[in-house]
């Protein structure tokens, strides 16, 4: 079916991208009885971000009892928090132990999806020049998958190796050489203390300090793994007691942000445990309430900064020079290798496709006020468009993972119901979204993430698009059917 550029029959499903989102979906498509789908994948292999950050040190900061599928718990995690390659590891065992691999197209990037009214038919075009068809189309392309680097002049003329953490150059040898990280967030605290004891010196550039606390990581012992294997009882309270506890710190993010100052308590004592020189460490206290950004968890980080061969450089950069960056100040710190630890254009949820809806309406435009669906799922304008992992469903405090399982219950319920009543395409009404987007926005004013920080929460506007202002429980109790008086039917 892939050789030729049409297909006879349209699909059921097309899904965009092989990462939790789109293998999860998958599984739970067949166990429904939609075996008709494929999976489109831009990369040359499953695992999404977790294919893309194999930097040193990269490891997930969500438990990796709770970081899982429910239906595929794994009792070999090596650890509490599993780094990156088990993690790949454990996509991978998932994708080839429900048979998905001859139902993945590799190497398919789409360029753009237009959806036709009167066949209720999405037609999908790759950049490869093939084009596919069905009914639906769910997209899963996660929020993290875009690499951003920054906007600094002067950014082509370094003349040594330089890389974002997510396209981490492997070939690149460190030793010796002199390093400049750029940015201070999630992925550079994870390997800036893999690299720090290799390099001849390593300049730090932090625009803003994050808040950094203590990861409570340990090794599952063989015999803890052979008692998991055997009584899967054990592994579910596992589940159980992370979640409990990491629904727990929503309570903090959401409904009581003056929780968060005993929280800054621990992180000043972790703090001054871990960064001994006075002038470095008043440069990593935050300026801005805890919370309001990403919370970072790591035992090695302010170690690795206060070591002698490490400088942390928080004036404003101005300009990269052929051997390395210049700050505001006029200072030129030099450097061989140049890594930055940006992140990602987040908010740009599904960019750069181009996806067009009823009367060839653009998403991108739909969009231009930032993004926004119902439940995070559906938009109005584009029927029989599933978004996972969508606006306004990521986590402070908890397991993307569950949020992603209760969007597939959702998104089989509407396929179902599609199929069931014979339903040429159903389409979100333009009033029941905008509701549900106020109530959303207007949660989200009186959470921790609203409290005066620029984050990659939200758009440069400010409008919040990505976090979820609630419980995970609630929002799984909100998807639990799909409500048909919530959509246009065509028949």
């Amino acid at each position: 079916m892939h050789n030729n550029n049409k297909q006879d029959t349209p699909l059921s499903v097309l899904i965009v991208g092989a990462g939790f989102g789109g293998i999860g979906l998958a599984i739970r498509l067949d166990k429904a009885g939609i075996s008709d789908f494929l999976i489109l994948e831009k990369s040359g292999d499953v695992g999404g971000t977790w294919r893309d950050n194999s930097y040193p040190g990269a490891a997930c900061d969500v438990p990796s009892h709770l970081y899982s599928y429910s239906f595929e718990p794994r009792a070999q995690w090596s650890s509490r928090y599993s780094p990156q390659a088990e993690i790949h590891d454990y996509i991978r065992h998932c994708a080839r132990k429900y048979q998905l691999y001859p139902r993945i197209a590799f190497d398919s990037e789409i360029s753009q999806a237009q959806f036709d009214e009167t066949r209720g038919l999405w037609t999908v075009h790759t950049t490869d020049g093939r084009d596919y068809q069905a009914r639906a189309l769910v997209t899963a392309c996660g929020q993290l998958n875009r690499p951003i680097f920054p906007d600094i002049a002067g950014l082509d003329s370094f003349a040594g190796e330089a890389f974002h953490s997510a396209r981490w150059r492997h070939d690149v040898d460190l030793t010796g050489k002199h390093v400049a990280v750029i940015g201070t967030g999630a992925s550079a605290i994870q390997f800036v203390p893999q690299i720090a004891p290799r390099v001849e010196h390593l300049t730090l550039f932090q625009r803003s300090a994050p808040y950094v606390i203590a990861k409570a990581d340990r090794r599952y012992s063989p015999r803890e793994q052979a008692l998991l294997e055997r009584f899967p009882l054990l592994q579910r309270l596992s589940r159980g007691s992370h979640y409990l506890m990491h629904e727990m710190r929503a309570l903090a993010f959401i409904s009581f942000p003056s929780l968060m100052k005993m929280m800054e308590g621990s992180f000043r004592k972790h703090l001054e445990k871990g960064v001994s020189n006075p002038q470095k460490r008043a440069q990593l206290v935050p300026d801005y309430p805890m919370g309001c950004k990403r919370m970072l968890i790591s035992n090695d980080f302010f170690p690795a900064v206060d070591r002698e061969n490490v400088d942390l450089v928080t004036t404003g950069i101005q300009a990269i020079t052929p051997h390395g960056v210049k700050t505001q100040d006029g200072r030129e710190y030099p450097a061989d290798v140049l890594i930055f630890g940006t992140g990602f254009a987040a908010t740009d949820f599904l960019a750069p496709m181009t996806i067009k809806g009823l009367a060839g309406r653009d998403l991108n435009d739909a969009w231009r006020a930032g993004a926004e669906a119902y439940k995070g799922i559906s938009v109005s304008g584009f029927p029989n468009l599933f978004i996972l992992y969508g606006p306004n469903t990521n986590l402070g405090h908890s397991s993307i993972i569950y949020m992603l399982e209760s969007q597939f219950n959702y998104v089989v319920g509407c396929l179902q119901a599609l199929k069931r009543r014979g339903l040429r395409y159903i389409d979100v009404k333009p009033d029941v979204q905008s509701a549900f987007n106020a109530r959303i926005q207007d949660a989200i004013s009186t959470t921790i993430w609203s409290r005066g920080c620029n984050s990659w929460y939200q758009t440069a506007e400010g409008k919040q698009t990505n976090n979820w202002p609630g419980y995970t429980f609630s929002y799984r109790r909100l998807t639990r059917t799909p409500e048909l008086d919530d959509y246009e039917c065509a028949r």
